[in-house]
C-alpha cells in the first residue's frame, strides 16, 4: 500500500495528514477553512485517493500559515507514498472544465520541484479565502513533493469554479502519473534515475 501519515506542529499551526494513493473514497478534511476543505476533498475524490486532514492554526490572523502548512504536509505525504517511483507512469495531465472556467494541469514526478501558474488573477477572494494563497499552497506542495507542476487557467470565470477545476485537475493528473505501468522497469527516465 502506498500510504503515508505525516504531522507538523509549529507555534502557528498543527496539521495531521494521511494520504493513501491506493484506496478510493475515504476523505475527511477539517482545516477550519471551508473553502480549502472543499478544494482538498475535490482533489482527493477526483484523484481516486483517500485523504484525511485535521488542521488548526492562527486563522484569526488569516489563512496563510494554515494553507501553506497543509501544502507542505501534502507534499511530504506524496513523496513518502511514491518512494523510489519505480514503475510509475511519471507524467500526468488534465484539462478540466467547470462551467465557464477551464484549467490545464500538467505534472512530472521528476524529483525536481518547479511551479508555474498562469492566468490566476490576484487580489480576489472567494468568501473569506484570499485567492493569492493558491500559489503559496502549490509552491509548498511542489517543493516538498519534488514535483514539476504547471497550471494554466485557460478561462478564468467564477473564481470558485476556476480554482475547483484546478484542484480536480491536480487530482486527476496525480492519479495518472502515479499509476504503475508494467512496461516500465525501474524509473521512467533515459538517465536511469530521477532528479
Amino acid at each position: 500500500m502506498r500510504s503515508a501519515e505525516v504531522s507538523r506542529n509549529t507555534s502557528e499551526t498543527s496539521v495531521e495528514l494521511v494520504l493513501d494513493l491506493d484506496r478510493v473514497g475515504q476523505v475527511t478534511v477539517q482545516t477550519g477553512c471551508g473553502f480549502l476543505d472543499h478544494m482538498l476533498t475535490s482533489m482527493a475524490v477526483h484523484g481516486s485517493a483517500s485523504l484525511q486532514v485535521r488542521a488548526s492554526g492562527d486563522i484569526q490572523v488569516d489563512y496563510h500559515h494554515l494553507v501553506e502548512d497543509v501544502g507542505i504536509l501534502l507534499g511530504d505525504a506524496l513523496g513518502k507514498c511514491l518512494g523510489e517511483k519505480q514503475g510509475l507512469a511519471r507524467f500526468g495531465s488534465a484539462i478540466v472544465p467547470m462551467d465557464e472556467s477551464l484549467c490545464l494541469v500538467a505534472l512530472d514526478l521528476s524529483g525536481r520541484p518547479y511551479l508555474s501558474v498562469e492566468g490566476l488573477p490576484s487580489l480576489l477572494r472567494v468568501g473569506d479565502f484570499d485567492v493569492d494563497l493558491i500559489p503559496e499552497f502549490l509552491r509548498a506542495f511542489s517543493n516538498r513533493s519534488a514535483v514539476t507542476l504547471h497550471v494554466r487557467f485557460l478561462n478564468f470565470g467564477n473564481a470558485h469554479h476556476a480554482i475547483e477545476a484546478m484542484f480536480k485537475g491536480i487530482g486527476l493528473a496525480l492519479s495518472q502519473a502515479s499509476r504503475y505501468d508494467d512496461r516500465v522497469t525501474g524509473v521512467k527516465s533515459v538517465k536511469g534515475r530521477l532528479s
